[in-house]
């Protein structure tokens, strides 16, 4: 089942205080948004839609990359929510895990269970049973003790089939807390799964101290990989080359089963190297015929889409290119677009670099060229 997620970021956040809407305010150096968005991109969700005021379109440049999208909001939540729904169609999304953008240390666990959950279930949401005594009260006295007995704490992301949380709201007539209400409206059954403490809204000034502290922590605690890539192929005939997924005039080619882009390649086994995935020959293998001419695009598709399998985000990726000829640099921020787009990052992500061996060696005497890379994986 493919599972989308939309993000709900179109509020004001007032009560939070800062003059600015509390979704775009900084937490350990970020936008507390741009939190949110990186657990659910780490999770492997795809697409994800951020649902956002018009006039932060522009704040949400950064934050765009492949599989994530950007509508306007509405005047109240369940507008908004219709809007990200809309953008959802055609898309082939079964599934739909939708997320305030106020709470920005969901765990990627916690949306992992929630995915598992769509499996058996129409929806589940994630809660907390209420543990602390309760009361009723008026003008700042106790009227009357209230049981807990029963009683949840809602968090989000909350998770819906796609063609009924889109029904429920078509038919819902507004004004609702969350989009478990409009689901139980629709008389859909929802599951309650075990919500996670540190997975708190931001609602008050106080509420930032506290989430800095949990998402500062994850930051630490945080597992980096690094992995580095080697290829090489000779020249053959031919009038063009491919490096970094671009095609450059040239009065020979480089000889390979598939396209023979020694940088794609080389890029490939860092991915490969970082994940301890083996090599691009184990993924790839010259022997099977269907790869024979291939663009080296879909290898590094299958890399990027392996490590976020596997919870990691791809940091950064850097290739120096090494040949006498052609010269790199007049297309290298054409290889950092290509490259950027297949592995959805932002362009600033991709080093590339080129060199020549000063005359000597096989690379001096252009019979050949080589590339090395490293990749920096992430995981929370």
């Amino acid at each position: 089942m493919q599972i989308a997620a939309i993000i709900v970021a179109a509020g004001r956040g007032t009560r939070a205080g800062g003059g600015l809407a509390k979704q775009w305010r900084m937490l350990a150096g970020r936008p507390v948004l741009a939190h949110a968005l990186e657990a659910f991109r780490a999770a492997g969700i795809a697409p994800v839609v951020l649902v956002l005021h018009p006039d932060d379109f522009a704040r949400a440049d950064a934050l765009m990359a492949p599989g994530v999208l950007r509508v306007a909001g509405g005047a109240s939540r369940d507008a908004s929510v219709r809007a990200g729904l809309a953008a959802l169609a055609g898309t082939g999304a079964e599934g739909v895990l939708i997320h305030d953008g106020a709470r920005p240390a969901v765990s990627r666990a916690l949306i992992g269970r929630l995915v598992a959950a769509l499996a058996t279930h129409e929806a589940a949401a994630p809660a907390l049973p209420v543990t602390d005594a309760l009361w009723r009260g008026a003008e700042g006295r106790v009227i009357a003790p209230h049981p807990r007995e029963g009683l949840f704490r809602a968090q989000t992301p909350q998770a819906f089939r796609l063609g009924a949380i889109a029904a429920a709201h078509a038919a819902h007539p507004g004004g609702a807390a969350d989009d478990v209400e409009v689901a139980l409206a629709a008389g859909l059954d929802v599951a309650i799964l075990e919500g996670e403490e540190d997975n708190l809204k931001i609602t008050h000034p106080a509420d930032f101290a506290r989430a800095e502290r949990i998402v500062g922590a994850r930051g630490q605690a945080m597992d980096v990989r690094l992995g580095n890539g080697f290829d090489v192929h000779r020249f053959g005939p031919g009038d063009h080359v491919w490096l970094g997924g671009v095609k450059i005039a040239h009065d020979r080619a480089l000889v390979g089963h598939s396209d023979a882009d020694v940088a794609i390649h080389a890029i490939c086994d860092a991915i490969y190297g970082a994940l301890g995935a083996g090599d691009i020959g184990q993924h790839f293998p010259p022997s099977d015929p269907q790869w024979r001419g291939a663009p080296s695009r879909v290898f590094l598709a299958h890399a990027a889409a392996l490590a976020r399998e596997g919870g990691w985000r791809i940091g950064n990726v850097d290739v120096s290119i090494i040949c006498e000829r052609p010269r790199i640099g007049p297309h290298a921020d054409a290889m950092r677009a290509t490259l950027a787009e297949v592995l959805g990052l932002d362009p600033s992500a991709i080093g590339i670099k080129a060199t020549t061996s000063e005359g000597l060696g096989f690379t001096g005497r252009e019979e050949g060229i080589v590339a090395l890379a490293t990749a920096a994986l992430i995981r929370p």
